[in-house]
């Protein structure tokens, strides 16, 4: 019997290869002789960097930033094993997990932090940058990364826009002048976990605002703050992106790096799973056991453990799935490849207590899915 555990991290929680490791340690508490393949993945958020440069064999490189509060915090992103291409994670510079609870306001938190993260691989003469834009605490399209490039966001008076996503409502001009012209000869590539647009029903504001502590009047603001950003933007650069998939994702960071940089997205599970030959790794496996830390109706966008399961159909190998919560509408990702679904809950638990014993509760959770299995019930 041959398993492959690929699952992301479970956020705030467990690293992706802490829980790869719980799962492997599950396993063999049922399946004693099998073999186990142990990879970590990310799909643009937390644990990117660390996936794509362990996988390579790159180094790990630190940065003073600007928090998304404006705080100044180290940042870690990577340089990956061909020594030419840099990995940021803006999670590490503008993450939702770096502002308290109490203090999670997307009209002012900001993503200069991540811009700064950009600017740094320029510095280092690198011409080639993978930006994981998952797990954003912003809102303001972009903006604040791309002034951290250059980009100047003006009012009507001419002064210059305070920072966030509610500052947006009042932008009358954007002037280009000062964009770092490094950009034009780099190849930027935007690992992105979500297809969302820029604005509307599924848009930045609608879907990730109120995680990121928007009530439903903020949101409104938000999402209009955010189609006359686009409007201004689109007049600046004679770019269109404002209705294309993942631009919405990061609260539009995805649409602010298509507006201002070359980047091109690409869904970021795929990114790493074909970093690490995933489709030569699954093709002979009995199962896979994938996982998250919450499972739902976003899941389905084209998170990791979609990404997991999309490749391991094509070789007809079972998935499940393996979260620390099931969330509204979690059940749409078993028309995504998925088989099943399992929740590390097995008593009434608060999420305080999930978090604090993640690992052991993942581990637990694997062995009651593989005494399912053993027992014939599934495969």
């Amino acid at each position: 019997m041959r398993v492959v555990v690929a699952p992301d991290s479970y956020k705030g929680s467990v690293s992706a290869l802490g829980v790869a490791a719980a799962m492997e340690r599950g396993v063999f508490r049922v399946f004693t002789t099998a073999s186990v393949c142990k990879i970590p993945i990310a799909d643009g958020g937390e644990g990117t960097v660390e996936a794509l440069v362990g996988t390579t064999g790159g180094t790990f490189q630190e940065a003073q930033v600007s928090g998304p509060l404006g705080e100044t915090r180290s940042a870690r992103w990577g340089i990956l094993g061909d020594a030419t291409t840099a990995v940021i994670e803006m999670a590490s510079a503008s993450g939702l997990t770096l502002v308290p609870s109490d203090r999670r306001d997307p009209r002012i938190t900001c993503t200069y932090g991540t811009g700064e993260l950009i600017r740094t691989a320029l510095d280092a003469g690198l011409r080639r940058v993978i930006v994981g834009i998952g797990g954003s605490a912003t809102n303001d399209g972009g903006c604040g990364m791309a002034r951290a490039l250059g980009v100047k966001f003006l009012a009507a008076d001419g002064t210059t826009l305070a920072s966030g996503g509610g500052a947006l409502a009042r932008l009358a001009q954007i002037d280009l002048s000062g964009l770092d012209p490094r950009l034009k000869e780099t190849e930027i590539t935007v690992a992105c976990d979500v297809d969302n647009p820029l604005c509307g029903t599924r848009g930045a504001s609608a879907v990730f605002g109120p995680q990121k502590g928007a009530a439903p009047a903020v949101v409104q603001e938000l999402d209009a703050a955010l189609k006359h950003f686009a409007e201004c933007a689109q007049a600046a650069t004679g770019r269109d992106v404002a209705g294309r998939a993942g631009a919405g994702a990061a609260g539009g960071l995805g649409a602010g790096l298509m507006f201002f940089t070359p980047a091109k997205l690409k869904p970021g599970v795929d990114i790493v799973l074909d970093a690490v030959n995933f489709a030569g790794i699954v093709k002979d496996a009995t199962f896979v056991i994938t996982g998250e830390g919450q499972t739902d109706f976003q899941t389905a966008f084209g998170k990791a453990p979609v990404g997991v399961a999309r490749i391991a159909k094509q070789y007809n190998v079972p998935v499940f799935c393996i979260s620390g919560g099931l969330g509204e509408g979690a059940d749409d990702v078993l028309t995504h490849g998925i088989n099943a679904t399992l929740s590390i809950c097995n008593r009434p638990l608060s999420l305080a207590e999930c978090m604090q014993d993640a690992e052991s509760l993942i581990e637990e959770a694997t062995v009651r899915l593989c005494r399912i299995l053993k027992a014939g019930v599934a495969i």
